[in-house]
């Protein structure tokens, strides 16, 4: 028997990884709180400003958005990206920020060992999680697209990229959303910006220390809770709070869940004993990259990644329910676990 999850990005923006428990209240009676809501990179984003009224910002964050998904994006035939994917091993010239994020990714799949790799273009593409009408990839399919995953075939000399397996495809989709978010913090900070959520289908990014003195309190969603119930809550004054997790997005085939984390070796999703992971650190390009290669390499591994690196912690959470959370949780970000 074959049942379907499907995910439909809104209802993902209430009920996905992480949901925003403490709304953003202005510091003072005069003070509005602006908001907007849009869709982009197959994913709901909403920014919200405290204290602040010109919602031109807003306007002109959507702008970079949509700037950055034509550059970014592999299902935008123009973008960079495709360019690259379609060159057929050639070298295509790029601009800087393109390289930057390339750099970025490749950074993490040489963390991961691999277990992240941004040249899953060609994996990714036989995986339907939305509109699947409940068949699995061809087996065949999948040992033929896991032979062109390797990030070490993109050569990177300047600002031309080139991919030495022609048959190879990047897809920047575990790792572009964090990017576009810092530079929608950057672009805010400029303008005057002091508090407020930039919230990119679950990546969220928070603009701060408040005025107030308070703390940004972010939900870790309860995993396959239907109705997105919060299972814990973590405190930042000004940083990202990301999560991967085999909840976002699957289907169940003959009771068994395929999710949309894919292992590159294999091509079939991960399958190591965890629900999902949350990392929280200053910036939202590495919660992307972190909170993928971390669950590539499963609680233990995972786990050493993280108290190895400066100001990052994490939430893994294992298929029994259990939280596990790195050493500096309990001293710098007050956790709070949900039992209700």
């Amino acid at each position: 028997m074959i049942s379907i999850k499907k995910t439909f990005i809104l209802a993902a923006l209430i009920s996905c990884i992480i949901s925003i428990c403490s709304g953003c209240s202005s510091s003072s009676a005069s003070s509005r709180t602006v908001t907007k809501t849009g869709f982009y990179f197959d994913t709901v984003i909403t920014i919200t400003l405290n204290n602040c009224s010109d919602e031109t910002l807003l306007e002109d964050c959507f702008s970079i958005a949509g700037q950055y998904e034509n550059m970014f994006s592999a299902t935008i035939a123009s973008s960079e990206i495709s360019k690259i994917n379609q060159a057929k091993g050639h070298p295509v010239t790029v601009n800087d920020e393109t390289i930057a994020l390339l750099e970025k990714g490749i950074h993490y799949c040489e963390m991961s060992n691999g277990g992240f790799d941004i040249t899953i273009g060609k994996l990714s593409s036989l995986w339907d999680f939305s509109e699947n009408e409940g068949a699995l990839p061809d087996s065949a399919d999948l040992a033929a697209a896991v032979s062109t995953v390797n990030y070490q075939d993109i050569i990177i000399s300047g600002n031309e990229v080139q991919l030495t397996n022609p048959d190879a495809a990047i897809d920047l989709g575990g790792i572009a959303k964090g990017y576009i978010a810092d530079q929608m913090k950057a672009y805010l900070n400029e303008n005057g910006v002091t508090e407020g959520t930039i919230n990119l289908g679950g990546n969220v990014l928070c603009i701060g220390p408040k005025e107030s003195g308070d703390n940004y309190r972010i939900g870790i969603q309860r995993p396959f809770d239907e109705q997105g119930a919060v299972a814990a809550v973590v405190e930042v004054k000004d940083g990202t709070v990301v999560s991967s997790g085999v909840y976002e997005r699957y289907i169940t085939v003959d009771d068994k869940i395929y999710h949309h984390i894919l292992n590159p070796a294999t091509g079939y999703p991960y399958e190591n004993d965890l629900f999902g992971v949350t990392i929280l650190c200053p910036h939202s390009v590495d919660g992307d990259g972190l909170s993928t290669a971390c669950f590539s390499l499963g609680l233990e591994k995972g786990m050493e990644l993280i108290e190895s690196l400066d100001d990052t912690e994490a939430v893994f959470i294992t298929n029994d329910g259990q939280f596990h959370c790195s050493s500096g949780i309990g001293d710098t970000i007050p956790f709070e676990e949900r039992n209700d």
